[in-house]
Order: structure tokens, then C-alpha cells, then sequence
């Protein structure tokens, strides 16, 4: 892992959560959207799987990722999968199947009646066995992450678990959880994480940001082990947008060009933005304020040129440039108070 990982979030820009993305898989727009994140200089792409769509089609679920992985190689694109998710809502199977841009959105897993209740985490961790049976030593994948996020006493005992489970079935992968905060890695050192993580999507300034990447490179030196920032977007001045305050003039919109500048100056951090297609953003609260995110639309123009070479490091870049909201999902700035 001596390359810097430089990749993307990924979901195809038409689903909502990953139980859509492995039931809806289309191999045509997966080699395109790959296509995508090659002309960027992107070396991986963070995604999740989906265990209620496991538990539905096993054999797809390892077609369809067997295939990923492929198209994946071609690219010299590696994945981050990540296989349980603690954001979002409830999954119960109308808001996996929800297609609305008004009320579709990220689903958490596994659902919180399993998560509230330990006799039931052999379940889950039947997921976490498949997966490290078929892929612990597929150096198509970067590392394998547990599961993205885990906040609270419950989610964070059940995250444990299922790390623990990971770990005693481990191969050549490392390990590794998305951490909102890089000092909530603490909570699995002792079970023994390879790469630390952190989340900052919506920095108020640059300096924060920097000062805090350079906390977070300390803490990474001090435990000998990988930093990566996993999810970054945009410097966010008035408001981060998950609390009542309304976004600043022009804030919904993607932005990438600043913080891409301020990554350039920390070579050894792995990073990953949300996202590499443009779509509405993936949780409620950031899509009631009518955030939208990403660089590609479907036909291949991008949002923005600047962020496009700015995440390139490519002042070379060219593609048609379209800031306008996806046919598909307009009913979202008509409906939002969008400034």
C-alpha cells in the first residue's frame, strides 16, 4: 500500500442506497461509471455491499460484486467495500425499493431489531463469514471495512462484534472501520484495526480542516498505522447543514476545487469524496436542504471543470461542464428551498 489511495465514493447516480445498487446492477453503467473515475486519476472507490440483498440472492451478490471487482482491475481501481451501514433509515423493503427523489434515501444495516438484540448478531455475522470466506486475500480490494459509522452503545458493541469476527477469519486485507471522528478508532484498537479512518465532509474553513488533518496524521504516526480520509466534499462557511441552520448562498452545490487543494498537501493521506456521480445527497437532513454532490453526470459532462482538474491534478482536464440538476431529479430544487 506504498501508492497514495486516491479515490470516490461510489453509488451509480440513479440508486439510493446500496440495496439498489447490487439488485439494479447494470454491468454497462459499472465499466462507464469506472470509465468516470479513471479520467480523474482515481486509483479506488468506496462502496457498500448490501446484507439485506445478500440475504435475498446470495449467488447474485457475488456475481454482480465478482463482476465489479473484474471491470474494477481493468480500471487499476481497487475497492474499499464497506459491509454494514449505521446512517441512514430503517430498511425495511418500501425504503429499499423507494425511487422518489423526494423520500428515497441511504438505508441503515442490518435493521435496529437485530442491532438492539445480541442473540441475533449470528445473522449478520453469517454476512461477515461469506464475505471473508470468498475475498479475505483478494488484492482486488484495498481492505475490507466492517462497517461505516457506528455511533451509540448498541451499534458500537454490535460493530466490535462483528470486527471480532472479521479478525479471526482474517487473510492478506487489512481491516478497517469509517469513523466519523478519527478518535472513535479507540474504540477497536484492542481488537486490532490496520487503517484508521475519519469523516469530514463539511469543514467550516480551511484552517480547521488543516488542523485537523494534522491531528489526524499524528495520531496515525504515534499508532504506526495507514490514515485515510474517507469522506470529504466541500468548505461549508455558514453552516455543515445537519443542524436547523439553513446553508449559506450557493452551499448545496458541489465545491471541490479548495479542500482538493489543501489534500494536495498531505501526500501520505489516503482520501476518498463523496461522489463520483452527481445525485442528491444520500441522507435526509442534507436533502431536505437540497444538497446535491458529486462530479459526473450520466452523459460524462461534469458539474464543475475546477473540480474536475482539481481532483485530476490535471489543469488539462476537458469535459462539457453542466451545472444543472439531473432530469430525474428536479422535482428536488423545485420542492427545496435551494439558494
Amino acid at each position: 500500500m506504498n501508492t497514495k489511495v486516491k479515490g470516490a465514493i461510489y453509488l451509480p447516480a440513479q440508486a439510493y442506497n446500496a440495496y439498489q445498487m447490487w439488485r439494479d446492477y447494470r454491468a454497462d453503467e459499472i465499466v462507464r461509471d469506472l470509465e468516470f473515475a479513471k479520467q480523474l486519476n482515481l486509483n479506488a472507490l468506496r462502496v457498500w455491499l448490501s446484507y439485506e440483498y445478500w440475504l435475498e440472492e446470495p449467488e447474485k451478490t457475488k456475481e454482480v460484486f465478482d463482476h465489479f471487482l473484474e471491470e474494477s482491475e481493468k480500471k487499476g481501481i481497487r475497492i474499499l467495500p464497506s459491509l454494514f451501514e449505521k446512517v441512514g433509515i430503517e430498511p425495511t423493503l418500501e425504503a429499499r425499493e423507494d425511487k422518489s427523489p423526494m423520500t428515497a434515501a441511504c438505508v441503515y444495516s442490518p435493521s435496529m431489531d437485530i442491532i438492539s438484540d445480541s442473540n441475533r448478531w449470528n445473522e449478520p455475522a453469517a454476512f461477515v463469514k461469506w464475505f471473508m470466506q470468498h475475498y479475505r486475500d483478494d488484492n482486488r480490494l484495498l481492505a475490507v471495512e466492517v462497517m461505516n459509522e457506528p455511533y451509540g452503545v448498541d451499534r458500537l458493541q454490535f460493530a466490535r462484534e462483528m470486527l471480532i469476527c472479521a479478525k479471526e477469519r482474517k487473510g492478506n486485507l487489512p481491516l478497517t472501520i469509517g469513523c466519523i471522528d478519527f478518535e472513535h478508532n479507540m474504540y477497536f484498537l484492542d481488537i486490532g484495526i490496520d487503517i484508521l479512518q475519519n469523516h469530514a465532509n463539511f469543514p467550516n474553513s480551511i484552517e480547521y480542516i488543516e488542523n485537523r488533518l494534522a491531528q489526524f496524521e499524528e495520531f496515525g504516526k504515534i499508532l504506526n498505522k495507514p490514515v485515510w480520509l474517507t469522506e470529504w466534499q466541500r468548505i461549508r462557511p455558514t453552516s455543515n447543514g445537519w443542524g436547523h441552520n439553513p446553508l449559506g448562498n450557493g452551499e448545496w452545490q458541489p465545491d471541490y476545487e479548495a479542500y482538493a487543494k489543501v489534500l494536495e498537501n498531505h501526500p501520505q493521506l489516503g482520501t476518498f469524496f463523496w461522489s463520483l456521480m452527481v445525485k442528491p445527497a444520500y441522507l435526509p437532513p442534507q436533502r431536505k436542504k437540497g444538497t446535491l454532490n458529486g462530479v459526473f453526470h450520466e452523459d460524462g459532462a461534469v458539474w464543475s471543470l475546477d473540480d474536475a482538474r482539481a481532483i485530476a491534478n490535471d489543469p488539462n482536464f476537458e469535459a462539457e461542464e453542466r451545472r444543472e440538476w439531473p432530469e430525474w431529479a428536479k422535482e428536488i430544487p423545485e420542492n427545496v428551498f435551494v439558494k
